[in-house]
Parts: structure tokens; C-alpha cells; sequence
């Protein structure tokens, strides 16, 4: 099999064999992750595979089986991997989490991570539904979508794309589980970004919400998406030639050296800098019933939450007693800094 640019076969992102329900959306987003990690040349040894519970949760077990991983509790995806960077910041974090996982139960730690702005590439798995308990509206079910059963929601869905935007995410995108073409970049893009990275995908649940009156079908997800950039990723030690034609294409440089080129394929030509223009387009297309993907918005200024906390050198999980104890005069600085 063809070696990656750090000698691994594809086989080497591999995970268990999956048991998810044949079909399921989750299922290609663990394919898509598979491809993004052995093309962008990432190490397993070098990843840690975060995520809480439900449907969404049970993907990172089926790629990257030597990667280090994490199961948390329902909803604590988010705090979890914060204090797994903030432990070991050499590590490259990837969260998968789902829209109940996230816009529910776990809303508050979703909130907080994005504010401190953790890096991590954080996945949405997200299919408007409970999956594991028979299929119930989540959060980010539409307004007016309906279920097998008939039932109408009632309620005001939670965009997660736009909350992300209103409290400084970093890096806001949103793409398609059958969309690899798109999907695949973006995950490359995400892990490579240097804050919190939120992709949202739309990842159809065959068994409860894939059928007509649900919003977040193959069916309805196809018909209904408006694709703003064509997008591609280039890694640093790849050449990159582009014909640029002004007003269609931008190339967009990560801090590590490697790109991503937006071919700017929609009539509103968005700015992925201006994160109002990202809020106004977003909330347009959903009062249209549209479902928009692409990259929103990524801001490479920001400093993240490993910055700020101006950690040591040696990440702390390495960190043995001799070092963790400080001297004599060090201990009587800090006291007398309280009285």
C-alpha cells in the first residue's frame, strides 16, 4: 500500500469494524477522518481521540485504534479534552461529539471551550435526533421538521454554526458526511488550526431521520445544499501553484506552513474573515431553508487557551515531583503575594 509523507499506509488509521446501523452518516465521517489524517501525514501516536456519549460517540472507535482516546461522560467531551491539552499540549486534539452531546446536556462546556479558544478540531456528528433512544428531536432538530411517527417539532432549533460565531470561535465551518470532496480539507484544515475549530456535518441518521418531513435527510440535505467554496488543502511540504483570478479564489496560510485554498464557487463570494458577514449569511440561509456549507469564518490572530495560560515548555503530564516542587523561597513569594 502507498506510504504517507511519514511512511504509513492507510491501514494504519484504521479502527474496529463499525456497528453503527448500516448507512449510518457517522460512518463516512469516520472514513473521511481516516483519509484527512494519512494524507495531512499526522501520527496516530501524536492524536487523541476525544468524545462523550451516543451515537456520535462510538465513531472514534472505529478509526485510528493506536491513537490515545477518551469516553467521557454524556455531554463532558468538552471540559475532558481541555484538561487533556491543557496536561499535554503536544498532543492534537480531535473531539467528536453529537448535537444531543453538544447542544444539550453538554451545552455549557461547549460554550466554554470555544471561548477560551482550546485547540482542538471539534466534530459535530449531527443528525437532529436521538439515536440511541429511539429517535427523539434533539436541540438542533428545525423548527417544523417531523419525525417517522409524524410528530411536529415546536421548538426553535440551536444553529450551532451561529452560536459558535457569537462567542469567537476561531474556525467555523459546516459540511455534509456524504460531501467528501469538502469534508475531508476541512477536517485537515481544523486540525491543523491553531484554536477551536467547529465543524458542524450534517450526518443523516438512516433509521430515524432520513425520510420525507426531516430536514436533515440524505434526501433533503442534497437538494438543499448551497456549497460556498470548493475547497483543498495543501501541506507544507507540498508545492502549491494557483492560477488566481481576483474575486474567486483566496489561499489561506495556517501557522504550521500549510494552506487551504477557498475557490469561491457561490454568487455572495463571503469573506471568511468578517465574522458578521459569516452570522448574515448563515442566518439568510436558514430563514431559506437552505443548508450552507463551507468555511465560515477562521481567524489565525487569536491567541488560544494554551497561550494564555503561558504553560511550561515540558507539558505538565511530564512533569515529575522534583519539578512540580518549588523551592523554599518560591513557596514564601506566592504566600506573601496573599497577605
Amino acid at each position: 500500500m502507498t506510504a504517507n509523507s511519514i511512511g504509513l499506509t492507510k491501514k494504519d488509521y484504521s479502527g474496529a469494524v463499525s456497528t453503527l446501523c448500516t448507512g449510518c452518516g457517522h460512518d463516512l465521517i469516520s472514513n473521511h477522518v481516516i483519509s484527512a489524517c494519512y494524507q495531512a501525514g499526522i501520527h496516530p501516536f501524536q492524536l487523541a481521540k476525544m468524545s462523550g456519549i451516543g451515537c456520535s460517540s462510538k465513531i472514534p472507535a472505529y478509526f485510528m485504534s493506536k491513537s490515545f482516546s477518551f469516553n467521557s461522560m454524556h455531554g463532558r467531551m468538552a471540559p475532558i479534552t481541555t484538561g487533556a491539552k491543557v496536561c499535554n499540549a503536544d498532543l492534537t486534539m480531535l473531539g467528536i461529539s453529537g448535537d444531543g452531546d453538544t447542544a444539550s446536556i453538554g451545552l455549557g462546556g461547549f460554550v466554554h471551550l470555544i471561548r477560551r479558544n482550546l485547540p482542538v478540531c471539534y466534530l459535530v456528528a449531527n443528525n437532529g435526533v436521538y439515536g440511541l433512544t429511539k429517535g427523539q428531536f434533539s436541540a438542533t432538530a428545525d423548527k417544523g421538521a417531523k419525525l417517522k411517527s409524524g410528530a411536529v417539532n415546536p421548538f426553535e432549533t440551536i444553529d450551532l454554526c451561529t452560536l459558535a460565531l457569537d462567542i469567537g470561535c476561531t474556525f467555523v465551518a459546516r459540511s455534509f458526511s456524504g460531501d467528501a470532496k469538502q469534508l475531508v480539507p476541512l477536517i485537515q484544515a481544523a486540525l491543523k488550526h491553531k484554536g477551536t475549530a467547529l465543524i458542524d456535518v450534517f450526518s443523516p441518521c438512516i433509521t430515524f431521520n432520513n425520510h420525507d418531513g426531516s430536514t436533515k435527510s440524505y434526501n433533503y440535505v442534497k437538494s438543499h445544499d448551497v456549497v460556498l467554496q470548493e475547497l483543498g488543502f495543501y501541506a507544507p511540504q507540498e508545492e502549491v501553484l494557483v492560477d488566481y483570478q481576483e474575486g474567486s479564489k483566496e489561499l489561506i496560510t495556517l501557522p504550521d506552513g500549510s494552506k487551504i485554498l477557498l475557490n469561491k464557487i457561490d454568487s455572495r463570494l463571503h469573506n471568511v474573515h468578517d465574522r458578521l458577514e459569516a452570522a448574515k449569511v448563515l442566518t439568510e440561509a436558514r430563514h431559506k431553508g437552505e443548508v450552507l456549507t463551507g468555511l465560515f469564518y477562521i481567524n489565525e490572530e487569536e491567541s488560544n487557551l494554551i497561550e494564555n495560560l503561558n504553560l511550561t515548555e515540558k507539558p505538565l503530564a511530564y512533569l515529575n515531583e522534583q519539578e512540580l516542587r518549588p523551592s523554599e523561597a518560591q513557596f514564601d513569594w506566592v504566600m506573601n503575594l496573599f497577605s
